[in-house]
C-alpha cells in the first residue's frame, strides 16, 4: 500500500511517502520556495516526493492529514479557550509589586560581554511595554487577565478563519491531483505520538508530545507496546508549554515558532532563580498534569523583559519548562514502569529539554523524532494506516529522505554559474585536508536531510579548534546566534567526548539531544562547546552515513580530533538548500572557501584572483 502523508498546512508544510510501512521520501516544501516554514500547499514538494519515488498520482492508495475537519477543530479550540476563561475567574496574579521588587534585587552584576547583546544586563528597552508593565503591576495582574479574556474570544474566531482556510486548500490541492476521495484525518496528537514512536524502534516507551495547539490538546502521553500507541492522557489547550516557550522568544524580541533555540542559547548565560518562583508560581502541577495560568496572555513574558535582563527572563522561562516537561514525564514513567521514552512536537526541538528528560532516574533510552515539529506529523499520519495487527517496526536507519540530484545536474549548475571545478573520485579525503588546513567547506551530497538538522548532505564544515568561528562565521551568513555550532562526532569516539551518551546514541545521530562535554571535548573542540559545558552534537556512524563518516575519519587521522564544527547550509533566515542552484547562490553569499557539490570541489571565485 502506498500512503502520502501531507502535514499541517498552516506552517511548514512537507510531503511525506511511506510504502508498505517504509518511509521512501519526506521533505518541506520551504526547501523549494526558499520561504522559511512555507505555509499552504506543498505543490513543489509533492511534485518532487513523485518524481523520486517514481509513483504517479493514480498510484496513491491513501491520502492522511493530521487535523480533524475545520469545524471540529474550531469547535475543540474554542471549548479550550472558553473552559480557561471560567478558570481564570478564580485565578490568583502572580505578578505582584512585591515580588518585581524582590527578584530585582536577585539579579547579578555582570561585566563580561555576551556575543550578540549590547550588554550582559541588557532588557527589552521599549516604551510601550513597559508603560503596559506598570498598569499590570499597578492593577496586580487583573489588566492582564482581561487582556487574555478579550484575546481568547478574538482567537478564537481567528481560528475559524485559519482552520477553514486550510481545509478548503487542501481538499482543492486534492481534488485538482485527483485524491480527494482516497483523504482521511487523524488527530494531531495522534500523528506526532506515531512518528516517535514508529521510527523509535522500540518495542516499549512511553511517548510523549508536546507542542503549541493541535485538536483540543497542547500535548499526550501514551504507551507505545508491541506496535500498538494507547493513549494515556491529554494535556488541554491552551496549557501549552508550546505557547510558554513562544511567549518568551516574542517577549525577547524574537520570532515565535522560529527563534526559539535562540532562547535556548541565551538562557545558557542567565541565572534561573532571579525569576523561577514568579514563573513556577504561574503553574498548577498534579501529578500527571499541570495548568498555566493565563498561559496565552503574551505580555507578561513582554513586561518581564523590559525589567529584568534577557539572560535572566530566558534562563528561567527554560528552568521552569524542564521542571514541568520532566514531572510530566516522570508520572508516566512511574505509572508504566517504561524504561525507553520517545517525543515528538514542537517543545523537543529543545534539546537542552531532552537533556533532562534522558536524566530522569530509570530511563534507560530516549528518541526523538528528527522532524518532531509539525513538519513532521505528516509522516506519523502516513505510518498509521500500518499500525495494525501488532506489527514491529524497526529503527529509522537516517533521515537522508529528500530529494537528490545527479552528476549531471550539479555539472549543469556549475556551468551555468561559470564556476570552474574539478572532479574527484573520492572527493572525502580531499575535504577532510581543507578542514584541517583550516578552511570552510560548504558540502552538498546525495540526498537531503529531512526535518529541521542539517546532518552532513547539505552542511557547512570547519575544524572546532578556534571558538572565535562563531562570531565571524555567522557574520558572513547574516546569521545572529547564542548557541555555538553544532559538531559532527565520529560515533566510535563518543565516550571521548561527551558524558553519559548511553542510551542516545541514536537520537544523537539527529541531533537532537545535548551532553556535557568531557574535558578532552573542551579542549579540542571548544568551538563546538557551549558556556554552559555542553554540545549538540551529530554522531556518525560508517552506516547511517557512509561518505560523511569517512570525511571525519580521514579529518581525525590528519588532526587527533574526532569531530568537526557542522552547521546548515544556508544564509540567515533561508530554508537549508535543496538544489545545487541554492547551494552555489548560498556558497557565493555566505564567501566560504569551498564547495563540495557531489564529487565536484569549487574554489570561491576570490579565492582565484
Amino acid at each position: 500500500m502506498k500512503v502520502l502523508g501531507i502535514s499541517p498546512l498552516d506552517k511548514d508544510s512537507t510531503v511525506t511517502l511511506v510504502e508498505d510501512g517504509a518511509i521512501v521520501y519526506a521533505a518541506g516544501e520551504e526547501r523549494f520556495t526558499r520561504v522559511k516554514l512555507q505555509d499552504g500547499f506543498p505543490w513543489q514538494s509533492l511534485h518532487s516526493a513523485l518524481e523520486t519515488a517514481g509513483w504517479a498520482s493514480d498510484d496513491v492508495d491513501q491520502v492522511t492529514y493530521p487535523f480533524l475537519p475545520w469545524n471540529e477543530e474550531t469547535r475543540l479550540f474554542t471549548q479550550s479557550l472558553d473552559e480557561e476563561k471560567r478558570w481564570l475567574e478564580d485565578a490568583e496574579s502572580a505578578a505582584t509589586q512585591r515580588q518585581i521588587k524582590e527578584a530585582l534585587t536577585r539579579v547579578p552584576v555582570r561585566t563580561q560581554d555576551i556575543p550578540g547583546l549590547g550588554s550582559p544586563n541588557e532588557t527589552m528597552d521599549k516604551g510601550l511595554v513597559k508603560n503596559l508593565a506598570y498598569r499590570v503591576l499597578a492593577s496586580e495582574g487583573l489588566v492582564s487577565r482581561n487582556v487574555a479574556r478579550r484575546g481568547s474570544d478574538q482567537w478564537g474566531q481567528d481560528a475559524a478563519v485559519f482552520h477553514k482556510k486550510w481545509h478548503e486548500e487542501l481538499e482543492a490541492g486534492l481534488q485538482e491531483l485527483g485524491l480527494l476521495d482516497k483523504l482521511s484525518r487523524c488527530e494531531h496528537h495522534e500523528s506526532h505520538a506515531a512518528n516517535a514512536y514508529f521510527t523509535s524502534g522500540f518495542d516499549e516507551a512511553v511517548i510523549v508530545t508536546l507542542d503549541g495547539y493541535g485538536s483540543g490538546l497542547a500535548g499526550s502521553a501514551s504507551l507505545g507496546h508491541g506496535g500498538t500507541i494507547t493513549r494515556l492522557h491529554g494535556i488541554k489547550y491552551p496549557h501549552s508549554l508550546g505557547t510558554f516557550y513562544e511567549s518568551v522568544t516574542s517577549g525577547l524580541g524574537f520570532k515565535p515558532s522560529r527563534h526559539e533555540g535562540k532562547i535556548v542559547g541565551l538562557a545558557a548565560y542567565g541565572d534561573p532563580s532571579v525569576l523561577r518562583d514568579i514563573l513556577l508560581s504561574r503553574v498548577e502541577q498534579v501529578p500527571g498534569d499541570y495548568r498555566i495560568k493565563e498561559s496565552n496572555n503574551i505580555y507578561f513574558a513582554r513586561m518581564l523583559a523590559s525589567h529584568f535582563p534577557k539572560i535572566d527572563v530566558a534562563a528561567a522561562y527554560q528552568h521552569v519548562l524542564e521542571v514541568v516537561a520532566t514531572a510530566y514525564v516522570s508520572h508516566y514513567l512511574g505509572q508504566t514502569g517504561a524504561r525507553n521514552v520517545v517525543l515528538s512536537g514542537g517543545v523537543v526541538a529543545n534539546v537542552k529539554l531532552n537533556q533532562r528528560i534522558k536524566a530522569i532516574p530509570g530511563v534507560e533510552k530516549i528518541f526523538i523524532h528528527p522532524n518532531m515539529g509539525d513538519g513532521g506529523c505528516g509522516t506519523g499520519a502516513a505510518l498509521l494506516p500500518f499500525a495494525s495487527g501488532g506489527r514491529t517496526w524497526g529503527p529509522l536507519a537516517n533521515a537522508y529522505l529528500g530529494p537528490e540530484y545527479s552528476d549531471r545536474q550539479i555539472e549543469d549548475a556549475l556551468r551555468t554559474a561559470q564556476l570552474p571545478f574539478d572532479r574527484y573520485d573520492a572527493i572525502e579525503p580531499k575535504i577532510a585536508h581543507l578542514i584541517a588546513g583550516g578552511k570552510v567547506v560548504a558540502r552538498f551530497s546525495g540526498r537531503m536531510e529531512y526535518g529541521p538538522r542539517a546532518l552532513g548532505n547539505r552542511s557547512i564544515l570547519y575544524h572546532a579548534r578556534e571558538p572565535e568561528v562563531n562570531q565571524w562565521l555567522n557574520q558572513r551568513l547574516g546569521r545572529t546566534e547564542f548557541m555555538p555550532f553544532a559538531p559532527a562526532t565520529l560515533h566510535e569516539h563518543r565516550h571521548d567526548c561527551y558524558q553519559n551518551v548511553d542510551g542516545a546514541e541514536y537520537a544523537a545521530q539527529f541531533m537532537t539531544i545535548t551532553f556535557d562535554c568531557t574535558e578532552r571535548m573542551r579542549r579540542e573542540s571548544p568551538a563546538a562547546v557551549h558556556v554552559d559545558g555542553t554540545a549538540r552534537p551529530q554522531l556518525v556512524t560508517p552506516t547511517s552515513n557512509p561518505s560523511f563518516h569517512q570525511i571525519l575519519t580521514e579529518y581525525h587521522k590528519l588532526s587527533g580530533i574526532p569531530s568537526v564544527i557542522n552547521t546548515s547550509f544556508n544564509m540567515h533566515e533561508e530554508p537549508i538548500v535543496c538544489s545545487p542552484d541554492h547551494a552555489i547562490r548560498a556558497f557565493l553569499q555566505g564567501n566560504l572557501d569551498y564547495l563540495a557539490v557531489g564529487q565536484y570541489l569549487v574554489a570561491h571565485p576570490s579565492a582565484r584572483r
